[in-house]
């Protein structure tokens, strides 16, 4: 069924992604960490530096490049969930709970930060840093006095945030991260623009898709007031989200253009990268070169471009899109209590409960490493947990033996201090470079904060590998294989997600009615399926049959993708080629979206009468990732007389007459 050539599962388990340096995530991380250890060796309080440094690293883990009140919050909720989860375990330990009396506690708070953890991004990281500081605190030597845990915690998170201030000329516009995200969106629609009727193009989109994705998260959530430009923007008439809407109607044309195979002039393709260097300045004029747009989807995009200089360069103009919905990045994708949130909760909170029993059964020197690791192979959204389990083992052994390496050099604790904070200033890469990799560093530093606690020497380092495989082999058995879920729960809703926002796209541009909603209906119908892409991409990772089910919806995936670009070479010809939707053909695309997701409820993946893997001629090669095999529908560019949505609609039936 697979390709000779793609690769195997385990290949790209392994492959690490190739992030670019985040030097002042680093720097804070290491300053952050640094600073509370430096203050307790000085005053002789070390116990009390531990924590705060403890806190300073939980905070780096949500530490991200935005906005400082979304920063703040961002860091604040996750770190008062950590707070919280250490009064718990350090009243546990002051009370001296029993075995039994402490499994029991840390089942009901591993239930609660499953629950939690499944309401969304922040609540993901809250309900992790949860459990994971219940657990520490039930175990670490308490400080004095014993409650002084939690607050020093906070102390050292409010540093880390402190840190990030914006620091400088006040309103400069390299110093905004949603102008630094804004300029990388139009560059990507650059590099988009360039590749054209390559076999490229499909990668630079999603790339394109991913940029936007990160400058939607940093908008406020609701506007202070909508009639008045935003003081934090670069300039006042040429307000940082008329920018993004100009960037979201010229990538609806560049996607059109995409699906239909034809390329612009290099002038042309180079307006976008100008445009972002006007942004990183903090605006200017951008001369659109006068060239003769022969089809609808380039006549939209040069209508689109001349829109996004106006708007750089301070002009009013009519962009013909409605205001922005308040994206808010941290919304809870399902209810506290609702029955997904519920299943992960009883899910989280049955491999503590198995942990536990393990753990008082088999007296470990350290039980409370089994459940903290538990807590981050079951974090929901960072990938298979398959992938997270192995690379977990893996890294804590690595990890440990470059910490008993450390340890023979020399154990003097001001050496210890640097190496923490060396270890903390790499966090942020390898988080996203590679779970492994992450593992790899956060070992050694949470080792050496306790060997700067004064709670063991580097003899007890090696059984904490046993402890990460004993929790490792707890989440892969009661968690992953025994447990109901498969991965068509985490794919498939996102393709029924998919389907709906693109079936709703589909009827403003037939209709017409919400024109200046289109924009944000493809949006949506765009961040949704690069979830899905996402979930499929993860399914990928994982030993057959998982893999091998999620490479069947594969050509789904890429189908719809392809749809929402025909779609939008669709409303290019019905806006600037004057063509009339036809209610037959707008039909055919509704049954097939229908039928679609019919197949995804039915837990049905539809295959192509070929084989599934075949390679398309103009990607064929040795190094074409097996999920960007199914990019590129057609070899020649589309008749812009013919409807595309007719052509989108053979595609679709073609897909589904297998399934």
């Amino acid at each position: 069924m697979s390709s000779p050539m793609a690769r195997s599962w385990w290949a790209r388990a392994v492959r690490p992604a190739r992030p670019p340096l985040p030097l002042a995530l680093m720097v804070r991380a290491a300053v952050g960490m640094a600073v509370p250890l430096a203050v307790g060796l000085l005053v002789h309080r070390l116990d009390l530096g531990v924590f705060a440094g403890l806190g300073a690293m939980h905070a780096t883990m949500n530490d991200r490049a935005e906005p400082s009140r979304l920063r703040a919050a961002r860091i604040g909720t996750a770190v008062l969930a950590s707070a919280l989860g250490m009064l718990v375990g350090t009243a546990l330990q002051r009370a001296d709970a029993d075995g039994p009396t402490l499994g029991a506690a840390l089942t009901l708070t591993a239930f609660a930060s499953g629950a939690l953890s499944a309401t969304g991004p922040r609540g993901s990281a809250a309900g992790m840093l949860l459990l994971v500081s219940a657990a520490l605190g039930s175990g670490m030597p308490l400080p004095g006095p014993w409650w002084a845990a939690a607050p020093m915690m906070l102390a050292g998170a409010g540093l880390v945030v402190l840190l990030g201030l914006p620091a400088g000329t006040p309103g400069r516009p390299a110093a905004d991260p949603r102008n630094r995200a804004l300029a990388a969106a139009y560059d990507a629609l650059g590099r988009t623009l360039a590749d054209l009727g390559t076999s490229r193009a499909a990668a630079s989109r999603r790339v394109l898709t991913a940029r936007l994705n990160q400058f939607q998260d940093l908008l406020p959530g609701k506007p202070r007031n909508p009639g008045k430009a935003d003081k934090n923007l670069s300039r006042p008439n040429a307000p940082t989200s008329r920018m993004y809407e100009a960037a979201l109607a010229a990538t609806e044309a560049a996607t059109g253009l995409l699906w239909a195979r034809r390329p612009v002039p290099p002038e042309v393709a180079e307006v976008p990268n100008r445009l972002a260097a006007a942004v990183r300045q903090g605006g200017g004029e951008v001369v659109v070169p006068g060239w003769r747009p022969d089809t609808p989807a380039r006549q939209a995009l040069d209508v689109a471009l001349r829109a996004a200089a106006d708007t750089v360069a301070g002009r009013d103009v009519r962009l013909g899109t409605a205001p922005a919905p308040a994206p808010d990045p941290w919304r809870l994708r399902v209810r506290l209590l609702s029955g997904p949130s519920v299943r992960y909760g009883l899910r989280v909170a049955l491999c503590i409960a198995a942990g536990s029993a393990v753990t008082a059964n088999y007296p470990l020197s350290r039980s409370y490493w089994v459940p903290m690791t538990i807590a981050f192979v079951l974090k929901p959204d960072l990938g298979s947990v398959f992938l997270r389990a192995v690379s977990r083992s893996v890294g804590t052994v690595l990890g440990v033996a470059v910490t008993a390496a450390l340890l023979v050099l020399t154990t003097e604790e001001w050496a210890l201090a640097v190496v923490a904070a060396l270890c903390v200033a790499l966090l942020p890469y390898a988080t996203a470079a590679h779970y492994g990799l992450s593992t790899v560093v956060m070992t050694p530093m949470a080792l050496v904060l306790i060997q700067l606690g004064g709670q063991s020497g580097a003899a007890e380092f090696w059984p904490r590998v046993l402890d990460s495989v004993l929790a490792s082999a707890v989440v892969l058995l009661f968690g992953y294989l025994l447990w109901p879920e498969r991965p068509r729960h985490r794919i498939e809703p996102r393709l029924v997600a998919a389907t709906t926002a693109l079936r709703a796209y589909l009827d403003a541009v037939a209709t017409g009615r919400a024109e200046r909603a289109e924009v944000w209906l493809r949006r949506t119908a765009y961040r949704s399926l690069a979830d899905a892409r996402q979930e499929v991409r993860q399914g990928l990772v994982e030993p057959p049959p998982t893999g091998r089910l999620a490479e069947r919806w594969l050509p789904a995936t890429a189908a719809l993708e392809r749809l929402g670009g025909a779609v939008a070479a669709f409303a290019a010809q019905v806006r600037y080629g004057g063509r009339v939707p036809d209610p037959a053909e707008v039909d055919r695309v509704r049954r097939a979206l229908d039928e679609l997701t019919a197949a995804a409820r039915a837990h049905r993946p539809p295959t192509t009468p070929t084989d599934a893997a075949a390679t398309p001629r103009d990607v064929t090669g040795p190094t074409t990732p097996r999920d960007e095999l199914h990019d590129t529908p057609h070899d020649t560019p589309h008749d812009p007389t013919l409807s595309a949505l007719g052509r989108a609609a053979d595609e679709l039936e073609t897909l589904l007459a297998g399934s």
